[in-house]
């Protein structure tokens, strides 16, 4: 391979979109760069492939740095995320038996409801639910963690929450380990090709607009790689861009369907791009807005309030002390390091590092180096808002 080599891990999933092309269409070539893309069987291997110095850059999981500078999850060093990879892209899913089971208590499995959704998943439910996600500390245990206890189940203390790697999601509902999962695109859609579940509701729905998978590396690496870290910035930075340009429709579902890549159908894979999922074998395909987002509104930026709002949300989990947690927390979605390396490559950086993270209702101008940043929908299904510490 030409050019410097930067080891970089990625689990199969719709959202290592940014890593994978950035290397296949030519953006890290750009910057001088080849990546070595090594796909990982399971988001602990991942974790500790990173922590152990095993690769340089890893898609990761968001909530994994901010658990990691608060001492949970097991990583062996200190990280940083310095840009996010992916907003959204998650959905909730359950068995067939008790897609059934909702379907006879009215439910119409709308798509869009989280709070008819989540009333009805409750109710439904009878026993206490077995629900897996693919890591306990991710986007997807922290959206179900926040939808379920806002409706009155609380949580975890009142379900099971199982570890299930996403590519084996499909299977483990068909065998009657868990009764429902929420995970990565395309394993929800995997679940409903093989006709083992259903799609219940986006993650979006939950939160409009979660930071789902960030770019981690080793804070020690960040220091001494400065120069070759905003490389690798710049290089996913394009590669977002290119990735929400229709243009790249065909091309990009059929680069992540090669064997080392995700290994499955394109149009599968069409699907989580364009926000058109089929939730049944009964059911036409049902528009999601704003279902994956790599680059629209400043969706790489890594906001310290989004940080923030995951370390709040573990240290009322854990019993951890609530200010420090959010300090720490704050302090691993590097900001600074992000504006530095994209200094006069784009002209829409937001002038701030916080925002109120569930306030805003429709597109949104903010203030940015060139006035012209609109930021997404940014909402809480329960119309709750995050207020930053701004420290």
């Amino acid at each position: 391979m030409k050019g410097t080599v930067i080891s970089v891990g990625f689990m199969p999933l719709a959202d290592a979109a940014p890593l994978i092309v950035a290397q296949e269409m030519g953006f890290a070539a750009e910057e001088g760069l080849a990546l070595d893309l090594r796909r990982a069987p399971s988001w602990s291997s991942l974790r500790d492939m990173l922590s152990f110095g095993q690769v340089d850059a890893a898609h990761m999981l968001s909530p994994v740095p901010v658990a990691s500078a608060l001492g949970l999850g097991g990583a062996r060093a200190k990280l940083s995320a310095v840009s996010v990879l992916s907003i959204n892209g998650t959905v909730v899913g359950v068995s067939n038996a008790l897609a059934q089971q909702m379907r006879d208590k009215g439910h119409t499995f709308d798509f869009h409801d989280a709070y008819a959704a989540g009333k009805a998943l409750i109710a439904a439910s009878g026993a206490r639910l077995r629900i897996g996600v693919p890591f306990p500390f991710s986007m997807h245990a922290e959206l179900l963690y926040y939808w379920l206890s806002a409706l009155g189940l609380p949580a975890p203390q009142s379900v099971d929450i199982k570890t299930v790697p996403p590519s084996l999601m499909a299977e483990a509902i068909k065998a009657g380990e868990i009764d429902a999962f929420c995970v990565g695109e395309p394993w929800g859609s995997i679940a409903v090709e093989n006709g083992v579940g259903e799609l219940l509701l986006p993650g979006s729905a939950i939160w409009s607009c979660a930071p789902e998978k960030v770019l981690a590396v080793r804070s020690e690496w960040a220091e001494q790689e400065a120069a070759l870290m905003g490389r690798l910035i710049r290089a996913v930075w394009r590669s977002g861009r290119w990735l929400s340009d229709p243009e790249s429709r065909i091309l990009r579902s059929e680069l992540l369907a090669r064997p080392e890549y995700l290994n499955m159908s394109p149009e599968i894979l069409d699907r989580s791009f364009d926000g058109r999922l089929v939730i049944s074998k009964a059911t036409p395909e049902r528009p999601v807005d704003q279902f994956m987002e790599f680059s629209q509104g400043a969706a790489s930026f890594p906001w310290r309030s989004q940080a923030e709002w995951i370390g709040g949300q573990l240290a009322a989990r854990l019993g951890l002390d609530r200010p420090a947690a959010l300090a720490a927390a704050g302090s691993v979605f590097r900001s600074d390091l992000y504006r530095t390396a994209l200094a006069g490559v784009t002209s829409e950086l937001p002038t701030a590092s916080f925002k109120v993270e569930g306030a805003v209702e429709a597109e949104m101008a903010v203030g940015s180096e060139s006035g012209k940043l609109i930021l997404q929908p940014n909402r809480f299904f329960d119309g709750r808002v995050f207020e930053p510490s701004l420290s």
